[in-house]
């Protein structure tokens, strides 16, 4: 089921939110009393709750309904609020609020209301305001005939709830005052309606987000003379984008059909839109060059388009043209030739996103102009010159996400202490570029850093010992490299992975893609706890000090030369959701206690040199077989060695049934790695950016 959050925490802007709080209060006070209809209408709506969040000991019936809390009423004696937002509310809505003659206003968002949406309300006769949004509502919106009375309704949001079927096309006909309709995140499907333009002339805002809408867009929304907001993002949208949209559409502000399946370019008309400030065209299969008309937009504050095939030279377009510009986002594309110089010009930038395109050449100095940019991710081009990019990018004292991995090949990573600034700075990959040396010491200088991405290199030595003064530091992988030498205990005095204390909360500019476009990270304290030493040339005993590392989710210490036992402290682990020991030289028997961790979905340790009996009755016994491959002196019920009788009882085996069915929690409370989230070798590559 999908999840709701409250208040709105979509990512799509709330432009009439204003204009709906207004709409919403009241000035003129209660008044002493309502009639008997309007309060026997409000009980039945009370007796509909299966949870009424305390509302019972405030609605009585032997007391003025006008003084109930939730409840405002007109000088005329009539309800014109009911405002039961965030009350916990559960049950379904009654239809006979749709008696209160005089209702203005009706807000039962934020809860966790079931069934259907009454007819009543939708049709009412008085409501202005209708919001029922963050609920469990389901059905289909019905459909009306245009013959119907005109409706005064002026802001629908029934967003986030589970309406389904086909959406209304002539029920929008009889809204002549309908200013903002908001249905984001349902499942209603059908094409785009357009009648709204035609039949609303205030009509403003159009929000149809993270549904199952289908077909091409229409060209009857160029209609749309008022429009300031269309959202259709993340739909199955498809076709190219008509020129009719931009034709009469001039006070559009926002425009979002991210996610979808349109092709083709964007047309020139795009510069008709002079009060655009934001360009949502993301995931879609959209291609050809950025129009040059852009620059008429010059208003535009966030250009998002990424995941598609734009193409050709970016130096077209003259960004000193469009001084608002705060986030510009082309991750995934095909872009060529040199970053822009015209877009250093662009002063307000915050976040700049040019990963995985054909850039390539130097950074310039000029990208110091950007006082304000803290997000900044250039993986997978093809720049030059490591030392003197991060010489020029230390001077940006705003920076707080620098992603420069997959560049810079078979460069030596700087030992410099030159390089200075970085002060800000909470994640820095430069992962997968074959950098040799160590691991520098000017690092040690980014006390404020969380996470730390160094994997796929050439690096050698040891670890130092100054990582443990890295105090918010809680994901570093540091796999396919060539360290040597023991692990240190250092590792082990990591205070983020010690415990349960979060980073704080820091959001980032734009959304960080890890492995996949499908998983993503807001916030830097987001990622989970994380120690990756995997493919690397660690010798000596696993210590026991790794106890103490009792926040870690992820350990991997797979494919080293590590020997001696596996540690008993490492069964004191309890928040471990993957282990992975495997392709070493690990000796002894499996620790009966490593049952203790029941959050555990992933574990390895084949390929070592154990013996002795897997347990049966316990959490590993829900591993496959080929976590324990290539240990010849291991035994157990299920793989080819087997320990003897007492080992394959059948009370063994029935305890292994039974242990299935009570690690379906932790495998659900862990789903968010079970798609190789943090297994294998965590390999950015080009989705990391």
């Amino acid at each position: 089921m999908r999840s709701h959050h409250c208040p709105n925490s979509s990512r799509f802007p709330l432009p009439f939110l204003g204009l709906a709080l207004v709409l919403l209060i009241s000035l003129a006070p209660p008044t002493s009393s309502c009639t008997e209809q309007e309060k026997s209408s409000l009980l039945q709506l009370l007796a509909g709750f299966s949870q009424d969040g305390g509302l019972g000991s405030s609605w009585r019936n032997d007391t003025d309904c006008c003084t109930w809390e939730g409840i405002t009423c007109s000088p005329n004696r009539t309800v014109s609020d009911v405002f039961l937002a965030s009350r916990g509310l559960e049950g379904s809505i009654s239809q006979f609020l749709g008696n209160l003659t005089g209702l203005l206003r009706l807000n039962l968002s934020c809860n966790s209301l079931s069934g259907g949406l009454p007819l009543e309300l939708v049709s009412s006769s008085s409501i202005t305001v209708l919001d029922v949004s963050f609920n469990r509502l389901i059905g289909a919106l019905s459909e009306l005939p245009s013959s119907t009375p005109a409706w005064p309704l002026q802001v629908l949001n029934i967003s986030s709830n589970l309406f389904t079927g086909r959406f209304p096309s002539t029920t929008w006909e009889v809204m002549k005052s309908l200013v903002v309709l908001n249905a984001n995140t349902n499942s209603c499907t059908g094409q785009l309606p357009t009648t709204l333009c035609l039949s609303a002339p205030s009509f403003s805002v159009l929000k149809l987000s993270i549904n199952e809408f289908s077909g091409n867009i229409p060209h009857g929304l160029g209609n749309c003379s008022m429009l300031k907001l269309l959202s259709a993002g993340y739909n199955n949208l498809s076709g190219t984008l008509p020129n009719e949209v931009f034709k009469v559409t001039s006070n559009l502000v926002t425009l979002d059909l991210g996610g979808n399946k349109i092709n083709g370019n964007i047309p020139d008309a795009i510069g008709k839109l002079k009060s655009l400030e934001v360009l949502h065209l993301e995931q879609n299969h959209m291609s050809g060059e950025l129009p040059s008309a852009l620059i008429n937009c010059t208003h535009l504050t966030t250009i998002i388009l990424k995941g598609n095939q734009f193409h050709g030279e970016l130096t077209k377009v003259n960004f000193s043209n469009l001084p608002n510009l705060k986030k510009l986002d082309l991750l995934h594309n095909n872009f060529i030739g040199n970053i822009p110089e015209s877009l250093y010009s662009c002063s307000k930038l915050t976040a700049l996103r040019l990963s995985s395109n054909h850039f390539h050449g130097q950074l310039s100095e000029k990208i110091g102009n950007l006082k304000s940019l803290s997000f900044l991710p250039l993986a997978n081009l093809s720049l030059t010159n490591i030392t003197r990019t991060l010489q020029i990018l230390g001077v940006s004292r705003s920076l707080t996400t620098l992603l420069i991995g997959s560049n810079f090949l078979h460069e030596t990573m700087p030992e410099d202490n030159g390089i200075n600034g970085f002060e800000n700075l909470q994640v820095l990959s430069m992962s997968d570029c074959s950098l040799s040396r160590t691991i520098p010491d000017w690092l040690s200088k980014l006390t404020n850093l969380r996470v730390l991405f160094l994997q796929s290199n050439q690096l050698t030595g040891p670890i130092p010992e100054w990582i443990s003064s890295l105090n918010l530091l809680l994901y570093l992988d540091i796999s396919n490299n060539s360290f040597t030498g023991e692990i240190s205990t250092a590792l082990m005095e990591m205070p983020m992975l010690k415990s349960d204390k979060t980073a704080p909360k820091v959001f980032f500019e734009l959304p960080v893609y890890l492995f996949s476009p499908f998983i993503q990270y807001l916030k830097p304290g987001a990622f989970p706890k994380v120690l990756n030493l995997a493919i690397n040339k660690f010798t000596g005993v696993i210590p026991g000090e790794i106890g103490q590392l009792r926040a870690l989710v992820s350990l991997n210490l797979s494919s080293n030369k590590l020997s001696g036992e596996i540690p008993q402290p490492i069964c004191t682990l309890t928040n471990l959701q993957m282990l992975d020991m495997s392709s070493n030289h690990l000796t002894g028997t499996i620790p009966a206690a490593l049952n203790n961790l029941h959050f555990l979905f992933k574990f390895n340790v084949s390929n070592n040199d154990l013996e002795g009996p897997i347990p049966t009755a316990g959490q590993l016994s829900t591993f496959p077989d080929s976590s324990f491959d290539e240990n010849p002196k291991l035994c157990g019920p299920s793989i080819v060695n087997h320990c003897g009788s007492a080992e394959a009882s059948p009370e063994s085996i029935n305890s292994r049934e039974e242990i299935g069915s009570k690690v379906i929690f932790a495998i659900a409370f862990g789903a968010f790695f079970a798609v190789g989230v943090i297994y294998d070798h965590m390999v950015l590559a080009g989705y990391f950016g």
